[in-house]
Protein backbone atom coordinates (compact mmCIF):
# COMPACT_ATOMS: atom_id res chain seq x y z
CA UNK A 1 0.00 0.00 0.00
CA UNK A 2 1.61 3.60 -1.12
CA UNK A 3 1.90 5.92 1.73
CA UNK A 4 1.25 9.73 0.67
CA UNK A 5 4.30 11.94 0.22
CA UNK A 6 4.99 13.94 3.51
CA UNK A 7 4.08 17.71 2.86
CA UNK A 8 7.52 20.11 3.18
CA UNK A 9 7.48 21.76 6.40
CA UNK A 10 5.99 25.38 5.80
CA UNK A 11 9.13 27.79 5.86
CA UNK A 12 8.83 30.91 8.04
CA UNK A 13 11.43 34.17 7.81
CA UNK A 14 11.85 36.14 11.07
CA UNK A 15 13.41 39.31 10.64
CA UNK A 16 14.21 41.51 13.86
CA UNK A 17 17.51 42.49 14.86
CA UNK A 18 17.02 41.13 18.65
CA UNK A 19 19.11 37.72 19.42
CA UNK A 20 16.28 36.68 22.26
CA UNK A 21 13.54 37.19 20.32
CA UNK A 22 14.93 34.83 17.19
CA UNK A 23 15.96 32.70 19.85
CA UNK A 24 12.57 32.26 21.10
CA UNK A 25 10.67 32.49 17.73
CA UNK A 26 12.87 29.49 16.12
CA UNK A 27 12.46 27.25 19.14
CA UNK A 28 8.53 27.91 19.23
CA UNK A 29 8.41 27.68 14.88
CA UNK A 30 10.52 24.42 14.75
CA UNK A 31 8.53 22.78 17.59
CA UNK A 32 5.72 22.93 15.80
CA UNK A 33 6.51 21.82 12.38
CA UNK A 34 8.28 24.97 10.79
CA UNK A 35 11.29 25.70 9.24
CA UNK A 36 12.88 28.91 10.29
CA UNK A 37 15.19 31.28 8.76
CA UNK A 38 16.43 34.62 10.30
CA UNK A 39 17.36 37.84 9.71
CA UNK A 40 18.82 40.72 11.80
CA UNK A 41 18.03 43.82 9.58
CA UNK A 42 15.65 45.09 6.61
CA UNK A 43 18.45 44.85 4.03
CA UNK A 44 18.89 40.85 4.82
CA UNK A 45 15.55 40.43 5.73
CA UNK A 46 14.59 41.18 1.82
CA UNK A 47 17.48 39.68 0.46
CA UNK A 48 16.34 36.11 2.54
CA UNK A 49 12.95 36.43 1.26
CA UNK A 50 13.37 36.80 -2.10
CA UNK A 51 16.24 33.54 -2.01
CA UNK A 52 13.98 31.14 0.05
CA UNK A 53 10.66 32.29 -0.70
CA UNK A 54 9.03 31.81 2.71
CA UNK A 55 5.47 30.82 3.43
CA UNK A 56 5.40 33.77 6.00
CA UNK A 57 7.30 36.52 7.26
CA UNK A 58 7.12 37.78 10.70
CA UNK A 59 8.58 40.96 10.82
CA UNK A 60 9.76 43.79 13.23
CA UNK A 61 9.01 47.40 12.48
CA UNK A 62 12.28 49.07 14.68
CA UNK A 63 15.15 47.56 12.66
CA UNK A 64 18.43 49.29 12.99
CA UNK A 65 18.71 50.18 9.07
CA UNK A 66 15.13 50.33 7.40
CA UNK A 67 12.19 50.94 9.22
CA UNK A 68 10.54 47.69 9.11
CA UNK A 69 7.07 49.41 6.95
CA UNK A 70 9.50 50.51 4.83
CA UNK A 71 10.72 46.75 4.26
CA UNK A 72 7.37 45.68 4.08
CA UNK A 73 6.09 48.53 1.16
CA UNK A 74 9.33 47.20 -0.59
CA UNK A 75 8.21 43.41 0.18
CA UNK A 76 5.04 44.26 -1.50
CA UNK A 77 6.97 45.44 -4.81
CA UNK A 78 7.02 41.81 -5.55
CA UNK A 79 5.41 39.26 -2.96
CA UNK A 80 2.02 38.79 -1.39
CA UNK A 81 3.75 36.44 1.13
CA UNK A 82 1.70 36.36 4.52
CA UNK A 83 3.42 39.06 6.90
CA UNK A 84 3.09 39.21 10.46
CA UNK A 85 4.38 42.47 12.29
CA UNK A 86 5.76 41.70 15.40
CA UNK A 87 6.59 45.23 17.21
CA UNK A 88 6.70 46.62 20.57
CA UNK A 89 5.06 49.59 18.97
CA UNK A 90 1.58 49.74 20.26
CA UNK A 91 0.62 53.03 18.97
CA UNK A 92 -2.80 52.63 16.54
CA UNK A 93 -0.93 55.10 14.07
CA UNK A 94 2.17 52.64 13.60
CA UNK A 95 -0.56 49.75 13.42
CA UNK A 96 -2.62 51.18 10.57
CA UNK A 97 0.91 51.93 8.61
CA UNK A 98 1.89 48.52 9.00
CA UNK A 99 -1.68 47.51 8.01
CA UNK A 100 -2.30 49.78 5.43
CA UNK A 101 1.07 48.57 3.88
CA UNK A 102 0.00 45.30 3.09
CA UNK A 103 0.78 43.38 6.62
CA UNK A 104 -1.44 40.78 7.30
CA UNK A 105 -1.83 40.91 11.03
CA UNK A 106 -0.09 43.34 13.61
CA UNK A 107 1.01 41.47 17.21
CA UNK A 108 2.66 43.90 20.02
CA UNK A 109 5.72 42.46 22.34
CA UNK A 110 5.38 41.13 24.76
CA UNK A 111 3.27 38.33 22.95
CA UNK A 112 1.60 34.92 23.02
CA UNK A 113 3.68 32.39 21.03
CA UNK A 114 0.30 30.14 21.30
CA UNK A 115 -1.41 33.18 19.86
CA UNK A 116 1.20 34.07 17.06
CA UNK A 117 0.93 30.62 16.32
CA UNK A 118 -3.13 30.50 15.73
CA UNK A 119 -2.72 33.76 13.79
CA UNK A 120 0.52 32.25 11.54
CA UNK A 121 -2.27 29.24 10.98
CA UNK A 122 -4.70 31.61 9.86
CA UNK A 123 -2.43 33.91 7.53
CA UNK A 124 -1.01 30.41 5.91
CA UNK A 125 -4.96 29.34 4.91
CA UNK A 126 -5.64 32.77 3.86
CA UNK A 127 -2.96 32.18 1.39
CA UNK A 128 -3.51 29.29 0.03
CA UNK A 129 -5.72 28.62 -2.84
CA UNK A 130 -8.30 25.85 -2.66
CA UNK A 131 -10.12 24.30 -5.36
CA UNK A 132 -13.48 25.78 -3.29
CA UNK A 133 -12.40 29.28 -3.31
CA UNK A 134 -15.49 30.65 -5.17
CA UNK A 135 -17.52 29.50 -1.69
CA UNK A 136 -16.34 30.41 1.66
CA UNK A 137 -17.40 29.51 4.91
CA UNK A 138 -17.55 30.41 8.38
CA UNK A 139 -19.59 29.20 11.28
CA UNK A 140 -23.07 29.71 10.15
CA UNK A 141 -22.18 32.33 7.02
CA UNK A 142 -21.81 30.91 3.23
CA UNK A 143 -20.75 33.35 0.47
CA UNK A 144 -20.85 32.15 -2.90
CA UNK A 145 -18.86 34.91 -4.83
CA UNK A 146 -19.86 33.76 -8.53
CA UNK A 147 -23.68 33.46 -8.34
CA UNK A 148 -23.59 36.47 -5.43
CA UNK A 149 -25.47 34.45 -2.81
CA UNK A 150 -25.12 34.88 0.97
CA UNK A 151 -27.09 32.08 3.24
CA UNK A 152 -26.92 32.48 6.86
CA UNK A 153 -27.74 29.28 8.87
CA UNK A 154 -28.86 27.54 5.00
CA UNK A 155 -30.75 30.40 4.99
CA UNK A 156 -30.83 33.73 2.17
CA UNK A 157 -29.96 36.66 2.99
CA UNK A 158 -31.00 39.93 1.36
CA UNK A 159 -28.16 42.36 1.21
CA UNK A 160 -27.96 45.60 -0.72
CA UNK A 161 -25.37 46.59 -3.75
CA UNK A 162 -22.86 48.56 -0.88
CA UNK A 163 -23.46 45.77 1.94
CA UNK A 164 -22.18 42.94 -0.30
CA UNK A 165 -19.23 44.52 -1.82
CA UNK A 166 -18.53 45.32 2.02
CA UNK A 167 -18.74 41.55 2.42
CA UNK A 168 -17.50 40.47 -0.42
CA UNK A 169 -14.38 42.54 0.54
CA UNK A 170 -13.89 40.80 3.83
CA UNK A 171 -14.15 37.40 2.52
CA UNK A 172 -11.53 37.89 0.00
CA UNK A 173 -9.48 39.05 3.19
CA UNK A 174 -10.98 36.99 5.43
CA UNK A 175 -8.85 36.52 9.10
CA UNK A 176 -7.13 39.92 7.83
CA UNK A 177 -7.25 42.80 9.28
CA UNK A 178 -8.09 45.61 7.42
CA UNK A 179 -8.10 49.00 8.87
CA UNK A 180 -10.81 51.75 7.96
CA UNK A 181 -9.02 53.49 5.26
CA UNK A 182 -8.84 50.05 3.03
CA UNK A 183 -12.12 49.19 3.47
CA UNK A 184 -13.63 52.99 2.65
CA UNK A 185 -11.44 53.45 -0.39
CA UNK A 186 -12.21 49.36 -1.98
CA UNK A 187 -15.64 49.87 -1.32
CA UNK A 188 -16.62 53.77 -1.69
CA UNK A 189 -13.62 55.12 -3.45
CA UNK A 190 -10.58 56.88 -2.45
CA UNK A 191 -12.70 60.25 -1.94
CA UNK A 192 -14.12 58.71 0.99
CA UNK A 193 -11.03 57.16 2.90
CA UNK A 194 -12.32 59.98 5.83
CA UNK A 195 -15.62 58.92 5.96
CA UNK A 196 -15.68 56.23 8.95
CA UNK A 197 -19.34 57.45 9.67
CA UNK A 198 -20.57 55.87 6.29
CA UNK A 199 -18.48 52.35 7.71
CA UNK A 200 -19.84 52.35 11.08
CA UNK A 201 -23.63 52.37 9.56
CA UNK A 202 -22.87 49.62 6.91
CA UNK A 203 -20.96 47.12 9.39
CA UNK A 204 -24.59 48.06 11.44
CA UNK A 205 -26.34 46.78 9.16
CA UNK A 206 -24.26 44.09 7.73
CA UNK A 207 -23.86 42.78 11.65
CA UNK A 208 -27.89 42.99 12.00
CA UNK A 209 -28.18 40.32 8.56
CA UNK A 210 -25.23 37.89 9.23
CA UNK A 211 -24.51 37.71 12.81
CA UNK A 212 -26.50 35.49 15.34
CA UNK A 213 -26.09 38.54 17.77
CA UNK A 214 -25.27 41.36 16.06
CA UNK A 215 -24.37 42.97 19.97
CA UNK A 216 -21.69 40.62 20.35
CA UNK A 217 -20.37 39.74 16.87
CA UNK A 218 -18.44 36.46 16.22
CA UNK A 219 -17.79 36.90 12.27
CA UNK A 220 -17.11 40.36 12.18
CA UNK A 221 -14.78 41.84 14.92
CA UNK A 222 -13.81 44.73 15.43
CA UNK A 223 -9.80 45.57 15.40
CA UNK A 224 -10.08 48.82 18.40
CA UNK A 225 -9.17 52.54 16.39
CA UNK A 226 -8.15 49.92 13.54
CA UNK A 227 -10.88 48.36 11.21
CA UNK A 228 -12.44 44.69 11.62
CA UNK A 229 -11.78 41.08 10.51
CA UNK A 230 -13.69 38.69 9.14
CA UNK A 231 -13.13 35.62 11.08
CA UNK A 232 -12.41 32.01 9.99
CA UNK A 233 -14.17 29.21 11.45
Amino acid sequence: MKTEPTPPAPVVLVIDDEVQIRRLLRLTLEGNGYRVYEATNGQEGLAEAAQRRPDAVVLDLGLPDLDGVKVLQRLREWSQVPVIVLSVRDREEDKIAALDQGADDYLTKPFGTGELLARLRVALRHAQPTADAAVFKSGPLEVDLVSRAVLVKGHPVKLTATEYSLLALFVRHAGKVLTHRQILREVWGPTYVEQTHYLRVYMTHLREKIETVPAEPELLITESGVGYRLMIK
